[in-house]
């Protein structure tokens, strides 16, 4: 059955470095008749691409780490292991983000794609999709501090051997959501993909 929703109001209540519009709104209940008039604010930071860079011929994963202030509340070290990832700006396709971001950010070159999935982040409080893929490189030489001065990114960037990476995924040292699906995928999908990719 396809229910019915409407927005009475909409507008923007703060415009920085993200958006947050407030939503007045109502939508039909699953008895039948509709829910009084509630109020809702979306965070509005755009779509992103992250992608994990996989050598299948050395078995390495890039990884990369970088100070995170939605962190700081939180960890005593708001340092955070993670794979590569960009926002969608006007006009790219989600490839050339994932190939952009991980020159800016990893300096390595994706030489081939493999989609993983793409998801909401967090629907009950932003719009923010994530497309996620894997993307296969070659990792020798792969390693240093890149990113854009004037973004004010400071990454660290680091080939690990997927045995590390695992491990950093089992015990919590990797805890970003799209860095663990793409984790996960890798360790599902990994003898499948070396034999495709090699």
């Amino acid at each position: 059955m396809d229910y019915q929703w409407k927005i009475d109001n909409h507008e923007i209540v703060f415009q920085g470095y993200f958006r947050i519009e407030k939503y007045d709104l109502q939508h039909e209940k699953y008895a039948g008749d509709w829910t009084g008039t509630f109020q809702r604010e979306i965070f509005e930071r755009g779509s992103a691409v992250a992608v994990l860079p996989y050598d299948p011929i050395r078995d390495r994963v890039i990884l990369i780490e970088q100070f995170r202030a939605g962190a700081i509340g939180t960890l005593d070290r708001p340092w955070m292991k993670e794979i590569v990832a960009g926002i969608i700006e006007h006009g790219e396709s989600q490839q050339e983000v994932a190939e952009r971001e991980s020159l800016e950010e990893a300096g390595c070159k994706i030489l081939q794609l493999e989609k993983i999935s793409q998801y909401y982040v967090s629907p009950g409080g932003t719009t923010e999709q994530c497309a996620l893929y894997c993307g296969r490189v070659d990792s020798e030489g792969v390693g240093g501090v890149f990113g854009l001065d004037h973004e004010f990114e400071d990454i660290l960037v680091e080939a690990v051997t997927f045995e590390q990476a695992r491990a950093w995924l089992l015990d919590g040292t990797v805890n970003s959501a799209a860095s663990i699906i793409a984790l996960q995928w890798l360790m599902l999908n990994r003898e499948q993909l070396r034999q495709r990719w090699n």
